[in-house]
Order: structure tokens, then sequence, then C-alpha cells
């Protein structure tokens, strides 16, 4: 998932137009991006969108209000249907808050009679939510990626968004407990629409941390965000021919082993093995 488009769940005059985008996933807001007094009206929307058939083929993401918001409940019982992938929970401070909206979850999933279970996508808003990463990564295994919300964990503490060492801590907090539950991080979006420039710095500045993909506020990013962590042919080339000789040298008992001059063994084993498995995921998804 390189990039995220952000669609408010109020204005269904976006929907198709998302759907028509670049993007490699959707994610419909409830929260931030509706007014308090539209909520009911874009649930009702949005469930309305998501009951019909989804051929499209991006990935489906809803952003709910918070699990200790009144709204918590009637998003999940609104959408937890077939043309929904993934949960996105905002503000997710502690790993007992995971474990009632999964029980929520399960509740309005078999109501619903939906097919698969809902992946979830935790956002990290919070200092409270920031120290508690690693527990909340590992809380449930529905959880399939971590996500930095850089504006909600900032602007209460008076850190600017242009603080590129605020920026650089937080998302090496999240890589790190996003990597010991073994999943994905994805970083936060970047608000200056008018500086692309600015934007695929910023991007790949996450790419470099091992961020696998950005959100996207407006359609303009998705192209950049798509090239920022778009595998690269020289670096999936490689790992293709370490996968090769890995696989080989198991066959030979050899647990280290030279590839183009450079020694390889376990940890650079593993990297070689998620950059062919991104690269294939990312095939499935052109």
């Amino acid at each position: 998932m390189r990039s995220k488009l952000f669609v408010p769940a109020s204005r269904p005059e976006l929907f198709d137009k998302a759907e028509l985008s670049e993007a490699d996933a959707i994610s419909y807001d409830l929260e931030d991006a509706v007014d308090e007094a539209l909520k009911d009206e874009a649930r009702a929307l949005l469930s309305n969108h998501l009951s019909k058939p989804q051929t499209h083929g991006k990935l489906v993401i809803v952003r709910v209000n918070g699990v200790q918001t009144p709204h918590f409940e009637a998003d999940i019982a609104a959408v937890a249907r077939d043309g929904l992938d993934l949960v996105n929970l905002p503000k997710i401070e502690d790993p007992s808050q995971i474990h009632a909206a999964v029980s929520c979850i399960e509740t309005h999933e078999a109501a619903n009679g939906k097919a698969t279970p809902l992946g979830i996508l935790v956002n990290i808003e919070s200092a409270t939510g920031l120290q508690n990463a690693a527990a909340i990564a590992q809380a449930h295994p529905r959880i399939m990626g971590m996500q930095i919300g850089f504006g909600d964990l900032f602007a209460p503490l008076g850190i600017a968004q242009t603080n590129t060492f605020a920026i650089a801590q937080v998302r090496w907090c999240v890589r790190m407990a996003a990597a010991q539950a073994g999943i994905d991080a994805y970083d936060g979006a970047f608000i200056s629409i008018d500086s692309p420039d600015a934007f695929v710095e910023n991007a790949r500045a996450a790419r470099d941390m091992g961020f696998a993909g950005k959100s996207c506020i407006h359609p303009s990013q998705i192209a950049l965000a798509n090239e920022v962590f778009q595998v690269d042919p020289k670096e999936l080339a490689y790992a293709l021919k370490v996968v090769r000789a890995a696989d080989d040298a198991k066959d030979r008992a050899v647990g280290a082993f030279v590839v183009d001059g450079r020694l390889v063994d376990g940890p650079f084993i593993s990297r070689a093995r998620r950059i062919v498995s991104q690269a294939r995921k990312l095939s499935t998804q052109a």
C-alpha cells in the first residue's frame, strides 16, 4: 500500500473519483473530515456505498471515530460488511482499546454476514500511544499495520510539523514497534498540498526508514507517493538473486554466501524476501 487517499465519507460525489484514481487504497473518513452534525448522514452514505459490489480492485479502508467516542459502535455496525477490507482505528493509546474494538467488530461482522474478517490499521497519535506503540502493535492478530498521525500528536505539544528531528524520532519508534509485531508501518499525511517537492522529500525520508507507504490528502500526491514507495528495479533484481542464492544455500546447509561481491546472511536474506514479496503485491494491484 504505497498510497492511501483520504476521502470524506460525507462527500459521495468524490467516491467514484477516488476509485478511478491511481491510489493503492481508498480511506473513507468518518472521523476528522466529517462535521459532528453530519456523522449520521455520512455513516449512512458510506454504508450504502460499501453495500454495492466493489469492482475497482483497491484496498478499502474506513477511518472510524475513536473507540472511546459515542460514534464508534454505530460506525462499525454501518461499515463491517463485505465491501470493506480494513478498519482504521484512530487515537489508540492502550492494547485494551484494541480488544474492545475487536469485540465490537466481531459482533457486527456476524450481524452483517461479513464473509472475511476485517483487518485493523492502528493510528499512533498521542504521547501515550507512542509510548505504548510496541504493546499496541502486538495486541491482536487482526492488526496489519501501524500509522502515524502527526497532526494530533504534535499540535497539542506545540511541536511544529516541519520539525525534522521530532518527525524522525516518531518514525523510528513506530517503525520499531511495527517491526516487533511483524507488520508494516505507514507514514502520516503531508499537509502542504502545493509543495510537491517537499512532499517527495518527506516521503523519501519515511521510505528510507523502512515505511511501506504514505497517506495522501489530495489526488495530486498519489503519483508522488507511488513513485517514492515503488520497488526500485535494481534493488528488486538484486533481491531476486539473493533469494535464489539463499534457496540454493539452504539446500547445501550454507548459512552465509556472496552475491555480487557482497556478503549475505540471515538479515539480508529476510530483507530480500520482503522486497520480492512487496514487488509481487504491487504487481497484483497494478
